[in-house]
């Protein structure tokens, strides 16, 4: 039997990846300051042995008041960078699996308490509050603080975070960025007609709403070196009547695509709270099979796919390219291990790892998962 699609090896540029399994990134809301601490070393460093074929870092600040919460990784100065540097370290010397990170900024819904504390927005003059930034002075919740409306000084200086943000991703050796236009945060909030009310270059129409966010793309694609991919991260739907929708996340992704984008990972979602979401296993996915049908360029698909022959199908069917796994690999950490042994497939897992291969499913492990034990 040939190898499954789901392990088949792909290449987004020059990265080459080993199977179709994506890791994606989930904030931890673990960070002092901005700064990693130990608990991303062990949460990061468990993901590497899950036998996915890329690790992705949680949305990741490129500024200060970009951070969902003030627990939120940040990387945006030396500390921040010397911090995830030491992570980076620890995880690399027991682990090859590339890694990348999302760059993002939270616009509007920046300011929040940590989500075990409520999330609710914190005002402005509170502890651990910030005043937020947004394309209009349009607040997400009705009891929210209203953001300010970003003027063109503010709109160029968070381009400029983000292209700072991607040179250091780059002297850290990180292998690929993704840029975080999705879920209602900022990008995604230049995008939806919902959140964006402008009437200069940056408002209006489809063309207008895609320049700022089309800017933050052109600038972390020229700080990061041309070898390494890019991608972006885009909700494909707001789920709401007059808002963002497939049919405008297509014309944005082909506009990227033009850009030299290097993959476009579909969700949906996160920008308005009235969002009506029929969620089920796979129920993104229509929406990624939209996006691949439009571009040539690689295409993740997420949401409750924790099936492992709906993973294989929605591969081999060519609805996308890869498949990403967020809450479903906290839950179970070596969800490809799983999906292996179902499928019939390996992975390469460390030394310390291959004794555990279980008698009925031989040729599974194969080592070659870890780096610093030769």
């Amino acid at each position: 039997m040939g190898t499954p699609r789901l392990f088949e090896p792909l290449a987004v540029g020059r990265l080459q990846l080993a199977n179709r399994i994506v890791i994606a990134p989930m904030c931890q809301y673990s960070a002092v300051d901005g700064c990693m601490t130990d608990w991303h070393l062990i949460h990061l460093g468990q993901l590497s042995h899950s036998g996915a074929a890329l690790l992705t870092i949680e949305a990741t600040a490129v500024l200060p008041e970009g951070r969902i919460t003030d627990g939120d990784v940040g990387l945006w100065d030396d500390a921040t960078e010397a911090a995830m540097a030491v992570v980076l370290q620890g995880v690399r010397r027991w682990s090859a699996m590339p890694v990348a990170i999302q760059l993002a900024h939270a616009g509007r819904k920046a300011s929040c308490a940590l989500p075990w504390h409520g999330g609710r927005q914190v005002a402005p003059g509170q502890a651990r509050s910030w005043q937020t930034l947004a394309p209009s002075a349009l607040p997400f919740n009705d009891h929210d603080h209203a953001p300010v409306a970003m003027t063109r000084k503010d709109i160029d200086g968070v381009t400029d975070a983000f292209a700072a943000a991607a040179r250091r991703a780059a002297r850290l050796g990180i292998d690929a960025v993704q840029v975080h236009a999705a879920h209602g945060y900022l990008l995604h909030q230049f995008l939806s007609p919902l959140s964006n009310r402008r009437s200069d270059e940056y408002g209006g129409s489809l063309e207008n709403r895609m320049r700022f966010p089309l800017q933050v793309f052109d600038a972390v694609r020229d700080a990061f070196p041309a070898g390494r991919a890019v991608s972006v991260r885009v909700s494909a739907t707001d789920w709401m009547p007059d808002g963002w929708d497939i049919e405008q996340a297509v014309a944005f992704a082909q506009a990227l695509e033009a850009r030299g984008c290097s993959a476009i990972h579909v969700s949906s979602g996160g920008l308005h709270p009235a969002q009506a979401i029929a969620a089920g296993p796979g129920y993104q996915v229509p929406l990624a099979r939209a996006v691949k049908q439009a571009v040539a360029m690689p295409v993740v698909a997420v949401g409750m796919i924790t099936g492992f022959d709906h993973a294989e199908a929605i591969v081999a069917n060519g609805d996308a390219d890869l498949i990403a796994i967020a809450r479903g690999i906290l839950y179970d950490p070596h969800w490809p291990w799983h999906a292996a042994a179902h499928l019939g497939a390996s992975v390469a897992v460390p030394p310390q790892y291959l004794r555990s291969q279980p008698p009925q499913f031989p040729g599974l492990l194969a080592q070659g998962g870890g780096s610093a034990i030769t």
